[in-house]
């Protein structure tokens, strides 16, 4: 069959999809709700169901009185007993994998179930989704007349008692329909290399004599992947490798301290980014719009969504809300109940929402990756977008960033102290310091206040990274590839004493070679 008729053949199927995704855009909250009440009651013979009287909810005000809000310490127990064989704890059946999470949040792995339901309901249908409304809104795409070049993680599947568990991209890509894998490149066997740097090399080999259509896969990696192809090409241009390359879909970490870099290496007219909002714990967000930073939240997926405001969370204070009662503009921490039974749960991830009909959000960060020990209230999407707009005045390149408190001593003010690896370094780090500092108070109040005339806080200061240092310090971690990142943020100076440390030391050396 000819590559255009294939091509055209999956445009139809996938746009048939266009007019569900129109009943949840209509009717959001009674689809939420729909969906709740199905959650409920496909669980109710269930541990947790019997624990909690699933039979008796009949509405989200029983379910909220009666359903506890968990993290994942609180659920821990019933994962590891659902992991070693045990049957309908929290959803029907065996749960038969486990997403490990990269443990962003704290030091300990976190083993994420992903029941049948999930993978098919969830993460393959966002998958289907992505490529629906990326086709709906580009009518000339020609995307499905070659392949998408997917970045996942470096992880193979272990398996005990009967479970496996590893990165999410290695469960996906195991149980990876036949069409998706048909339409992908690399193959299974080299997506899977448990080894980052050779994995990398085999990626370069395999991918570049094929026809790639589209990138996915997060923005540090990607970048990465090909500034390698192009080291090994010898080419300037992504697009001369590939000269179809349309779309790059990326998730993971905020795109804008990325985008000017690869706007150097992929220089196409018309070409398009796609944001993606996805997780071990699920989907939740699609781009459906060319040329947009709002994502589109995702309501029929088996995910019911509630949510905590900040300046709330953690307090006597806190209140749970669900989709209909959110507020535009203000900063929201997530909480999911899934069709992997996950019941109230608490992702870690904060979002603001920027529209309502539809419900459209930002991703704003983390629950504990913030500053916040004067009062300052600094988020990663703050950092993220005082970055953008520092290195874009002074034609700065950053590869990775993370930033943590000085602390008070004695009359000694606080401060915030950055270390950061530049690709193209700033003529003047005095300047760029100075100028970062005033795009931080422009975009925090909060930040502001407490910089009024050094009232707490002094001005950042920045230290560069050695080339590689986080690359190295992710490596020390072994937490290379795939969803893996380097907390951005932090209340305490452990991540920063920990790379300031080795970026001192013979250690980096060592490592480097």
């Amino acid at each position: 069959m000819p590559i255009t008729i294939v091509n055209s053949i999956a445009s139809w199927f996938l746009k048939k999809r266009i007019h569900q995704i129109e009943l949840f855009l209509k009717y959001p909250n009674e689809v939420q709700h729909e969906l709740l009440m199905n959650l409920i009651k496909t669980a109710k013979d269930t541990e947790i169901g019997k624990l909690y009287d699933f039979n008796s909810i009949n509405n989200y005000e029983d379910f909220s009185e009666r359903v506890p809000v968990i993290s994942y310490e609180d659920f821990h127990e019933h994962i590891e007993r659902s992991r070693m064989g045990e049957a309908n704890i929290f959803w029907p059946g065996t749960i038969k994998w486990f997403a490990k999470s990269s443990g962003t949040t704290n030091a300990q792995s976190k083993f994420i179930p992903v029941s049948e339901a999930s993978l098919e309901d969830c993460h393959y249908a966002a998958s289907k989704d992505l490529l629906c409304i990326y086709l709906n809104n580009n009518e000339d795409s020609q995307l499905f007349t070659g392949k998408s070049l997917r970045l996942g993680g470096s992880k193979e599947l272990y398996k005990e008692n009967g479970s496996a568990f590893g990165d999410l991209s290695a469960i996906l890509i195991d149980n990876m329909p036949f069409w998706a894998e048909f339409s992908s490149t690399p193959s299974n066997k080299v997506s899977l290399m448990s080894n980052w740097e050779v994995k990398m090399e085999a990626i370069v080999k395999e991918t570049i004599e094929e026809n790639v259509t589209s990138l996915a896969g997060v923005p540090s990696w990607m970048l990465v992947l090909l500034n390698n192809v192009l080291e090994y090409t010898g080419k300037a241009d992504v697009t001369e490798i590939w000269p179809n390359l349309e779309v790059y879909f990326h998730g993971g970490v905020n795109f804008a301290p990325y985008k000017s870099q690869y706007e150097t290496i992929i220089k196409k007219g018309g070409f398009r980014y796609y944001e993606i909002y996805n997780a071990s714990e699920g989907f939740f967000a699609i781009q459906d719009q060319n040329n947009s930073d709002e994502l589109l939240l995702m309501l029929d997926y088996g995910i019911f969504y509630e949510f905590i405001p900040m300046d709330e969370y953690g307090t006597h204070k806190e209140r749970i809300i669900p989709l209909s009662q959110v507020i535009l503009d203000v900063n929201y921490a997530v909480i999911i109940t899934t069709n992997a039974g996950l019941w109230r749960y608490k992702i870690g991830d904060t979002v603001r929402f920027t529209s309502a009909r539809p419900y459209r959000i930002k991703i704003t960060g983390r629950t504990k990756h913030h500053i916040n020990v004067f009062g300052e209230e600094l988020i990663i999407e703050n950092a993220e977008m005082a970055l953008a707009k520092t290195c874009n005045q002074t034609n700065a390149e950053i590869v990775e960033f993370t930033a943590a408190p000085v602390f008070m001593k004695g009359k000694e003010k606080g401060a915030h102290e950055w270390l950061i690896e530049f690709k193209t370094p700033p003529k003047n780090l005095e300047e760029f310091q100075q100028i970062l500092d005033e795009e931080l108070q422009n975009l925090n109040s909060d930040y502001k206040a407490k910089r009024h005339n050094n009232m707490t806080l002094n001005c950042l200061k920045i230290h560069i990274a050695k080339q590689d240092l986080f690359h190295q310090w992710l490596k020390k971690q072994d937490k290379l590839g795939g969803q893996h990142k380097v907390p951005r943020l932090s209340n305490s100076r452990t991540y920063l004493d920990d790379l300031l440390s080795m970026q001192s030391t013979k250690q980096y050396q060592v490592d480097k070679n």
